[in-house]
């Protein structure tokens, strides 16, 4: 009877530690459970929304993450998109955006989103669109004109790069900075600029697809560099000075790579996953980054890796790229496609 005892003395805490151990296991299995229903299935992400009717030639044309940490994109068919981690919240010509045909944006050192688009000039002070007309003494053709690019320098004056040439804007007023008025412009009236870059030395660098080569400015003077022909192309658009301080500049042939005392140009067949270039960026890890015709392509110094409809990106007609704080890249494309991708997957955020 003793020994029965004991064995029953020696059962119970194992049973109530089996049972105990059950009963964890079932509260671990019920908290993976939770927390995997937390993770959103792709086809409940939140949706890019084309409310206006935008062609398949409209693209994400523009992208850029401000101080709160928010996403904006800049589309030219339908307005602009925040994005804020949760949902898309859609602005267009009803909240005062000058047009739904939006070429660029810049948030500049206040805090304010400037939005160049095919009507003017307009900006977001936090709370709704407003438009500024771009007055100048010059009599130019439109106070509303496309507006290519907008950079803000290092002293805080903005340029713009418009139809109607460049203009700067010191935080009071637009002075129009003449291409050839009189013979004191630095280009010929044949000349357009489309993009703007301030390099770490302060030079001002134009270029646009009409140009022979690319301008730069040093306050002073001006100075053309006429560049080697690229599968039919000779003009360039300046888009990137990297970490080693060599300036990118992209056109419908290939890239140049400017190191300060020469050109160097890459085209498809030295490496270059393709040769229509929209868009150049540096990643954190000092990759470059490059979209246009054929997707994106990485450039980590030595090799071209390129990332096609063959790895997700449904479509390859890049126009935009942008990596956020947390790594990811925002690759915008034609028919207003937008697709983030994280290194290895591309997942699809558009309609």
């Amino acid at each position: 009877m003793i020994k029965r005892l004991f064995i029953c003395a020696l059962l119970v805490p194992l049973i109530i530690c089996i049972s105990s151990c059950e009963r964890q296991a079932k509260k671990s299995q019920s908290k993976k459970a939770e927390e995997k229903s937390k993770v959103t299935p792709a086809n409940n992400l939140p949706k890019l929304k084309q409310t206006l009717g935008s062609q398949a030639s409209d693209n994400i044309n523009s992208s850029l993450q401000d101080k709160g940490g928010n996403l904006w994109f800049g589309s030219t068919g339908e307005g602009v998109y925040k994005f804020d981690g949760k949902k898309f919240t859609q602005f267009t010509t009803r909240n005062g955006l000058a047009s739904n045909g939006v070429y660029c944006m810049l948030e500049d050192s206040d805090g304010k989103i400037w939005v160049g688009t095919k009507a003017g000039l307009s900006i977001y002070d936090g709370t709704s669109f407003y438009k500024i007309e771009i007055d100048s003494e010059t009599s130019r053709p439109s106070n509303s004109p496309d507006i290519f690019n907008i950079m803000q320098d290092s002293t805080g004056k903005l340029w713009l790069a418009t139809v109607d040439g460049v203009y700067t804007y010191d935080g009071k007023s637009f002075t129009h900075f003449p291409i050839n008025e009189s013979g004191k412009g630095f280009m010929s009236d044949t000349n357009n600029v489309e993009y703007i870059l301030e390099d770490n030395e302060g030079n001002i660098w134009f270029g646009g697809r009409v140009n022979d080569g690319v301008y730069r400015y040093d306050g002073n003077s001006i100075v053309n560099f006429p560049l080697k022909e690229l599968m039919g192309h000779r003009w360039a658009w300046p888009l990137l000075q990297d970490k080693n301080g060599n300036i990118w500049f992209s056109n419908w042939g290939g890239v140049y790579r400017y190191n300060g005392k020469t050109f160097k140009s890459f085209v498809e067949f030295d490496g270059l996953c393709f040769d229509t270039i929209t868009r150049i960026i540096e990643d954190k890890n000092g990759n470059i980054w490059f979209g246009g015709n054929g997707g994106i392509c990485r450039y980590d110094g030595q090799y071209f890796t390129n990332f096609t409809t063959r790895d997700g990106l449904n479509n390859q007609a890049v126009w935009s790229i942008l990596e956020d704080i947390d790594g990811d890249f925002w690759i915008g494309t034609r028919s207003t496609g937008l697709f983030r991708f994280d290194g290895k997957t591309f997942t699809s955020f558009s309609d």
